[in-house]
């Protein structure tokens, strides 16, 4: 699929809520589709049926989940306690369970917390394949796919070697392809490694140095290389930010609307330099 076919996607991190009033912003935005990103406890809370009738009548499409991973301590696929590992997957369970009731076809996971000990990263690894794997054949039976998203830092999944390993656990685990994330590996490496198993995205730009959810082209992504290799990866779902509409302290510019999101899609998409957001008090 060519990249100008791609919808535009938003995650719901940068709104902190999903309901009528949000929705009707995105329809009004012209955005096509939603991630739904929150904390755990206004996940827990979710009107599933509500948010349903919401997007079907703004005209929203409910793209993804994404399953909240705060807190560390008890909510960790690579936990080292088995106990927590399991209560994990019981607890994502129910959210996947809640997807697939209401019609959203992959839930974004992520495969640890930080910090892992470099004695202990191949443990912690094995506990993330096996646990995710676990989690993606309950997933199918909802007709829900596990995508499983890279991280940054001593995360498990930093690099393409380890979401690889992840995935090779299960033939139904796919990947989540975060833009700014990646510290020890090229994009354009990841996605040659990986391609063929990204069914989403997380779109947003950084430093290289650490993540920073920037809007594209205010980092040093390189934007036209990362799109022809999806493109060439077959990648068929949609552009999904994930930035804030705020305004960053090491970024010369004003906040963010809907419009500006839109503006940049379309320069990312046709594979042209965006314009750059102006300053303004």
């Amino acid at each position: 699929m060519k990249a100008s076919e791609w919808k535009l996607g938003m995650s719901s991190c940068c709104t902190h809520a999903v309901n009528r009033e949000v929705l009707e912003a995105y329809a009004k935005g012209q955005i096509d589709c939603m991630e739904i990103s929150l904390e755990m406890d206004y996940c827990k809370a979710l009107n599933w049926k509500q948010l349903r009738k919401d997007a079907d009548e703004t005209g929203v499409g409910l793209w993804s989940f994404h399953l909240p991973f705060y807190p560390f301590e008890t909510n960790n696929f690579a936990h080292p306690d088995p106990t927590v590992r399991k209560n994990t997957v019981a607890l994502h369970s129910e959210f996947v369970k809640h997807c697939g009731d209401i019609g959203i076809g992959i839930v974004v996971a992520h495969p640890s917390g930080e910090p892992n000990p470099a004695e202990d990263r191949a443990e912690r690894l094995k506990y993330a394949q096996d646990t995710l794997s676990e989690l993606a054949e309950i997933a199918a039976k909802e007709g829900v796919t596990v995508a499983v998203e890279d991280l940054p830092r001593t995360c498990i999944g930093n690099c393409s070697k380890e979401i690889a390993f992840i995935t090779e656990g299960s033939d139904k685990l796919r990947v989540c392809f975060d833009t700014n994330h990646l510290l020890f590996e090229d994009n354009a490496d990841f996605i040659r490694a990986v391609g063929s198993k990204i069914v989403t995205i997380h779109a947003s730009d950084y430093d290289l140095i650490d993540e920073k959810h920037w809007l594209p082209y205010e980092g040093k992504n390189n934007w036209v290389e990362i799109v022809t290799l999806l493109e060439e990866a077959g990648y068929a779902g949609p552009f999904m930010y994930e930035v804030g509409f705020g305004k960053p302290r090491a970024l010369n510019r004003r906040e963010l609307n809907f419009a500006d999101f839109r503006e940049n899609y379309l320069a990312v998409i046709h594979k042209e330099k965006a314009k750059r957001i102006p300053y303004s008090e």
